[in-house]
Formats: structure tokens, C-alpha cells, sequence
């Protein structure tokens, strides 16, 4: 069976768990029975709003966003679940910056809980840059589950790579 690529950091009794799920054909249900539905967040300008809402509950006096969208081009298999991007440049002799949000278009169809898993990661590096203490203590100040369903959102992904679409 080929390497579980969105699992690689774990340890081999975990993998080979998920290995055997695959191979008799369970993981879809697993993730089915505990994520029966997906979110409704499917425009721009709805991930938008569905970003700024989580950002205001949470974050308020952070950077403000100048731009939240899926992103095809991110491949979520291989690299990066969403991406944020602080764009700063010259113009008119005045620094400008901005942040921007990117999140992989595969999630338009994934439950809501992984969304907003993906977002709350990607808003708390507008306060925390790196992926340390504070950056997942911000997290789990914003989705308490955080890190069940970072291993979920994986579960789905694994499913995705090795059986294909699942809703």
C-alpha cells in the first residue's frame, strides 16, 4: 500500500490503523458517521464574511484582511491546507502591507468543521507568525478540538489521495 503522506508524522501503529481502514474499505464510513454533512461556504465573498466573523469573535485587534479566497492552484495533498501571505510593497513612498487568506479549494466540499479548523490556523498566524507554543495555545483558544480535527481533516485527505471524493 502506498505511503500515507498526510499522516507521515505519526506513529507507525496510528499509520497502519489508517492503513487498515483503507484496505477494507471503512475509512469513508468512519468519517461519514462522524462528518455526515458538508458547509454551504462555497463563493469568495461567503468565505469572506465566514473568515471576518471568526476573526472579529477572536482576534479583533489583529491585521486587518484584505483578501480571503479558495485558491485552486494550492495543492492540499502534497503541501499546504491554506496559506496566509502578508504582501508588503512600495507605492507612492509609503509602505504598504496587507494579508491575505488562501484556502484550498478542495475544502469547498469538506465539512464545516474542517473549514473552520483551516481558518482558525491560518487566522492565528495574523498574531503568531511561527507554529509554536503560542500558535496552537491561540488555536485552541478559538476551536477547542483543534487538534482532533487537524487529524480528521488528515483522515479526509488520506481518503481523498488514496480512494478519491467521499461527499
Amino acid at each position: 500500500m502506498s505511503p500515507l503522506k498526510c499522516l507521515s508524522g505519526y506513529p507507525e501503529d496510528v499509520q497502519s490503523q489508517v492503513q487498515s481502514l483503507i484496505a477494507n474499505q471503512k475509512l469513508g464510513d468512519f468519517l461519514l458517521n462522524k462528518y455526515p454533512v458538508t458547509h454551504d461556504i462555497q463563493s469568495n465573498k461567503a468565505l469572506y464574511a465566514y473568515v471576518i466573523d471568526l476573526k472579529n469573535q477572536y482576534i479583533r485587534q489583529s491585521s486587518p484582511l484584505s483578501k480571503v479566497i479558495y485558491d485552486d492552484k494550492l495543492d492540499v495533498l502534497h503541501h499546504a491546507l491554506g496559506l496566509h501571505r502578508f504582501v508588503s510593497r512600495v507605492q507612492g513612498g509609503k509602505l504598504k502591507a496587507k494579508n491575505e487568506i488562501r484556502i484550498g479549494s478542495v475544502f469547498k466540499q469538506a465539512p464545516s468543521q474542517f473549514l473552520n479548523m483551516i481558518v482558525v490556523h491560518e487566522l492565528a498566524h495574523l498574531k503568531e507568525k511561527d507554529h509554536n507554543k503560542a500558535f496552537y495555545k491561540l488555536c485552541i483558544h478559538m476551536q477547542p478540538d483543534y487538534h482532533q480535527l487537524e487529524f480528521d481533516m488528515r483522515l479526509y485527505l488520506t481518503h481523498l489521495d488514496h480512494v478519491g471524493t467521499l461527499y
